[in-house]
């Protein structure tokens, strides 16, 4: 059945919002948290590790930081406490995106069992389990994601233990990288343009004969796509491929997107087909799917990129980050003088929904005659 991406309206008088239709949590993220707060209740007394931030929400980690959770490594993987500090009597836990091989191995070395803490979304690892099967047909990994990000380090990971595997970030990569494969560039040159993003041994002319494209599952499921076709002609275009033979140089991956990515992606376009004045994205600063979102809003119209409710100072003034140059902003005169305003609102996947309603009592605090959110839920319920 068609999945219905309509946003809901909950028209308060003077102010209208639309909410998107999918937004907040989904499983991997829920389920990473119930594990790490179970283990918290269940082992009183015992120190408890998180290999690094759970979730990219700043209000999940510091809500583990007050129960005694310490970090060990950054969000890039720097590490805040040496691994010797660990004792095999010590627990820690892997956070949603996962992690690197290598990093299994160095606690598993200390005698720390990871396996009944390993909170890693199953869509994640659907993707580790995707690199694998093409790479035992012999298939390079291509991996679309953010080179520092957790998800893609640990990814990249997986797929290099089996096969070899390079990083691309964006579209303007992927051509390049398709100068390498038809030979319009010089094999010399990848080493340096993709340093640090290629597997050990990697052979220019021998590894981008065969190659399949996975992603970070929280990347933009359409960039994702138009990598994928730019590269599958590629390869058609230089050993003349028909459909019947596609596979002898390019792996079927299908989509390896989560669903909740595709669902919030999906709902943030359905929103945009509303008449609105702005935008409202509710998240961590740097969480990538929500910024996703951000980029999907600003092309329309303003947009505001807020990690919770205190960023909205007041009715004339909010403070909000700008994920383009990683900096926080003040703006004035947000609002727009009109009645009714119209505000999109939408969270990413690793955003509390209480954060959600929590703006939405801000904006609407604003507007003296509004309606209350008790008769906009009376009159929803009414409407089922």
């Amino acid at each position: 059945m068609k999945k219905d991406f309509s946003p809901t309206l909950l028209d308060f008088g003077p102010v209208q919002i639309f909410l998107a239709r999918h937004f907040g949590f989904c499983y991997g993220v829920e389920n990473a948290i119930e594990i790490a707060f179970k283990t918290i209740d269940e082992n009183p007394g015992k120190k408890i590790y998180l290999l690094s931030e759970m979730i990219h929400n700043p209000r999940v980690n510091a809500d583990l930081k007050e129960r005694g959770v310490v970090f060990l490594q950054d969000t890039f993987g720097k590490k805040l406490i040496p691994f010797e500090e660990i004792t095999r009597h010590d627990i820690v836990l892997i956070p949603a995106f996962g992690t690197t091989l290598k990093i299994e191995e160095e606690l598993k070395s200390i005698g720390v069992v990871t396996e009944q803490y390993n909170t890693t979304c199953p869509f994640v690892e659907k993707v580790w389990n995707r690199s694998r099967q093409i790479a035992e047909k012999k298939y390079t990994v291509i991996v679309h994601g953010k080179p520092t990000h957790e998800e893609t380090r640990a990814t990249f990971s997986h797929a290099a233990n089996n096969t070899a595997t390079v990083i691309i970030n964006n579209m303007e990569e992927a051509m390049q990288l398709g100068k390498y494969i038809t030979g319009e560039k010089p094999a010399a040159g990848f080493y340096a343009e993709f340093a640090k993003r290629y597997s050990d041994g990697f052979n220019v002319e021998k590894d981008l004969q065969r190659i399949g494209v996975v992603n970070q599952t929280t990347m933009l499921a359409s960039d994702t796509q138009s990598i994928a076709d730019y590269l599958k002609q590629v390869m058609i275009n230089k050993y003349h491929l028909t459909p019947e033979n596609i596979d002898l140089h390019f792996a079927d991956t299908r989509d390896t997107l989560c669903y909740a990515t595709n669902d919030n992606q999906g709902a943030v376009y359905s929103m945009l087909q509303q008449t609105a004045d702005m935008a409202i994205v509710v998240g961590g600063y740097n969480s990538s799917n929500t910024s996703h979102l951000v980029e999907l809003c600003e092309e329309q119209l303003p947009t505001y990129f807020i990690k919770d409710e205190s960023k909205i100072i007041s009715a004339d003034e909010i403070m909000h980050f700008n994920f383009h140059d990683k900096a926080e902003k003040t703006s004035s005169h947000y609002l727009p003088e009109k009645k009714p305003l119209r505000i999109l609102i939408t969270s990413g996947a690793s955003c509390p929904d209480a954060l959600v309603e929590q703006v939405i009592e801000k904006i609407i605090s604003f507007f003296p005659d509004a309606k209350s959110i008790k008769d906009i839920e009376e009159n929803l319920r009414q409407t089922l």
